[in-house]
């Protein structure tokens, strides 16, 4: 089940690869109601702590596939559904230190019922919120 907030408190740990800690994970869930295409998604930026992520430091997995924020530029025919999270994987050696921590993600979207010509970007302010990573 998934919390109120967009980022919601499960799945916020460090990520391992080859026995080293290669960054961290949070998942988000979108607060659009009608979910989003991939393509509608403009590169997110993830605080945390005051140190800003941004880029390809930023990996999206959606419905167990992973993409980077350059790709899912290109991908129309893949969506992100307003009831599932997307896991957001920052590359940060060493990841994060166990405690709590202030994490803020910031994304934009295009409107899917606009002509691409128009392209108006929404978003809200920020989603802000502190998890304490164990």
């Amino acid at each position: 089940m998934l919390e109120k907030e967009s980022i919601q408190s499960r799945g916020f740990r460090n990520v391992e690869s080859d026995g080293k800690v290669i960054g961290f994970q949070v998942n988000i869930r979108s607060l659009y109601y009608r979910g989003l295409w991939l393509s509608q998604l403009r590169p997110a930026t993830v605080k945390v702590d005051g140190e800003t992520f941004s880029g390809e430091q930023i990996k999206w997995t959606i419905s167990g596939i992973t993409y980077t924020q350059s790709e899912m530029a290109t991908l129309g025919d893949v969506h992100w559904g307003l009831l599932e999270p997307a896991t957001l994987t920052v590359s940060k050696e060493g990841g994060l230190e166990p405690g709590y921590h202030d994490i803020e993600v910031s994304y934009l979207y295009s409107a899917s019922y606009l002509p691409p010509s128009i392209d108006t970007v929404f978003g809200t302010k920020p989603h802000k919120r502190r998890l304490l990573l164990v």
